[in-house]
């Protein structure tokens, strides 16, 4: 491939791409699939990782499907959140990878905003920003007994990666919980430009029983 064939292939890559694991939250994951629907950046692929659902998740997001060939569904055999979202990178295209978790949601300019900020600052990654739903305090990662509130902590769906980065970084770590909180810790030991933004645009759903910081006791993470 010559510069002019490679430059043109480039402008064809999304700018973003958001990765969304999911795992037996067919309803959840159709509110979070609207939410990216309307969002006000149309520049972005979507990738959805089922995680072995053993609910009717493809049935029920099919219409999403259909509708939108910028949202590419996959599924594997069960292998936890951590596993599921690197899986989610690897087959990633866009400029910058970003989050999505299948319980969650976007407000309509959360892309925008983000792509904004990145122009303007051309930061490696951006974090932060985020309304939260429910109880703000989630298990301490070094004593799952110690409660922290969650602006002590890195909220993995605001996460702004650029896509190189990612790979530097080999994705998340695999840990029960904290993965978010260690990948940020290495991205700030790489030397890497990090900045944090307070536009909540970010819905964080706290509501929901089987999140991975309200159920800590199963085999198996679940986004």
């Amino acid at each position: 491939m010559d510069h002019a064939e490679h430059t043109a292939a480039s402008i064809h890559l999304p700018f973003f791409s958001i990765i969304i694991t999911s795992y037996n939250r067919a309803n959840l994951l159709k509110r979070a699939l609207h939410s990216l629907i309307i969002q006000t950046e149309k520049n972005w692929e979507a990738i959805v990782v089922d995680d072995g659902s053993t609910d009717d998740t493809h049935i029920q997001i099919t219409p999403y499907l259909k509708l939108n060939n910028k949202i590419t569904y996959i599924r594997q055999v069960s292998k936890g959140c951590v596993a599921s979202k690197n899986s989610g990178i690897l087959l990633s295209t866009g400029k910058y990878i970003t989050f999505l978790d299948s319980d969650d949601e976007f407000t309509a300019d959360h892309l925008a905003t983000r792509k904004a900020i990145i122009q303007k600052k051309g930061v490696d990654f951006l974090h932060g920003g985020v309304k939260i739903i429910g109880s703000p305090y989630v298990p301490d990662r070094f004593n799952y007994e110690k409660m922290i509130h969650l602006r002590n902590c890195a909220i993995g769906g605001t996460f702004f990666i650029e896509r190189k980065l990612a790979f530097l970084m080999k994705g998340f770590s695999a840990m029960s919980l904290g993965h978010d909180a260690d990948f940020l810790d290495r991205v700030i030991q790489s030397g890497s430009t990090v900045m944090k933004t307070d536009l909540p645009t970010y819905i964080y759903h706290r509501e929901t029983q089987n999140s991975i910081t309200n159920n800590l006791t199963g085999k198996k993470a679940i986004q």
